[in-house]
């Protein structure tokens, strides 16, 4: 009987607890919130930023898919007449524009793959030698002074770049850069006399190497932050079996860190059609708009005053829309792809 009593009880009292529970569910959130308050606080102005520069933003997407935009109209005060379905797609990829957007496509793949492919190993080799710096003055020294790039606007940076490839009448008044380059044998007298800044067969490797150094020390920080969290222990037994210091970085850092390298290379997938405009404007010219043309300038130029004195915004945000569902295409992909083969994914 005593059983069939505590039976018939434990229901009841699991009843009674989940009502309390729901009862309270509110209060009981709002209590740590109230607790919180300072961190809650704290996310407010980028909870703003969001809103303001990345959503509200969204909205004007739909210019893309209407016609007769006037300046300083608002697109929710365009008539829905106006909408012209997917002409400005099709004007864009089969039309008077295709060759410029199409070099402007593989430009911007282009720079952004061969930015992967000689930039992303940059940050994880300075974070294994920053590892194994044992002075700490030292190795602060150095972090500061490859995080200091990062830190100077756009503008000063490609001034920085065009004073080391300054054009020349002769080596001693070109650039630093041309000048060295010119006296290792890796550059043309006539090239550097002509202007590394005005070849468009050079004008990628600028770009590149420029960002390397711009970004590198900057985003070794992730990779350093990983390496610190690996567990000494897993030091002291590789260093039992006589693992020396390459051996260690093979087998304990380097597997310790690779979700790390992982989650920041699904990311860095996501921005292969994403190249900024602003370091492109200030670098490329003219006659390089063969190499240096990106979707984000080819859609900065459409949707500005053109030659004959026409804006295209329609056209302009066809482009960048484009560019944007492309690179969600590729972020969902490689990270369906991590998932499968490393069990380590974004979500």
């Amino acid at each position: 009987m005593k059983k069939d009593k505590m039976t018939n009880l434990i229901p009841d009292e699991q009843t009674l607890k989940r009502d309390e529970f729901e009862k309270n569910y509110w209060k009981d959130n709002f209590k740590k919130l109230g607790k919180d308050w300072r961190l809650y606080l704290l996310l407010l102005p980028l909870v703003f930023v969001f809103v303001c520069w990345k959503y509200m933003p969204m909205y004007e997407l739909l210019v893309a898919f209407k016609s007769g935009m006037k300046e300083g109209v608002a697109v929710i005060r365009v008539n829905e007449q106006d909408f012209v379905g997917f002409q400005w797609f099709k004007q864009m990829m089969f039309g008077s524009k295709a060759n410029e957007f199409w070099r402007a496509f593989r430009n911007t793949f282009a720079i952004s793959f061969y930015g992967l492919l000689f930039g992303f190993p940059i940050p994880i080799i300075i974070a294994l030698f920053f590892n194994e710096i044992k002075s700490d003055i030292y190795r602060s020294v150095l972090q500061v002074l490859t995080y200091l790039p990062k830190f100077v606007s756009t503008v000063v940076m490609t001034s920085l770049v065009a004073l080391l490839l300054k054009v020349g009448s002769d080596v001693s008044s070109c650039g630093v850069v041309s000048t060295a380059l010119v006296k290792l044998g890796l550059l043309s007298q006539e090239a550097a006399n002509a202007g590394v800044m005005y070849a468009p067969q050079y004008f990628r490797s600028v770009y590149i190497i420029s960002g390397i150094w711009e970004g590198c020390g900057y985003g070794s920080i992730v990779y350093f932050a990983a390496i610190i969290g690996i567990s000494p222990t897993s030091y002291e037994a590789a260093q039992m079996d006589g693992a020396n210091k390459m051996a260690q970085i093979r087998h304990v850092v380097l597997p310790g860190i690779l979700s790390t390298i992982t989650i920041m290379l699904i990311l860095r997938i996501g921005d292969l059609l994403t190249v900024g405009y602003e370091k492109i404007l200030l670098l490329y010219k003219p006659q390089t708009w063969e190499t240096a043309d990106v979707v984000s300038t080819f859609a900065a130029r459409i949707g500005g005053l053109e030659t004959g004195g026409s804006a295209l915004p329609g056209l302009a945000s066809a482009a960048e829309m484009l560019s944007a569902v492309i690179a969600m295409l590729l972020v969902i992909g490689s990270n369906m792809i991590s998932k499968r083969v490393s069990n380590t994914s974004l979500y």
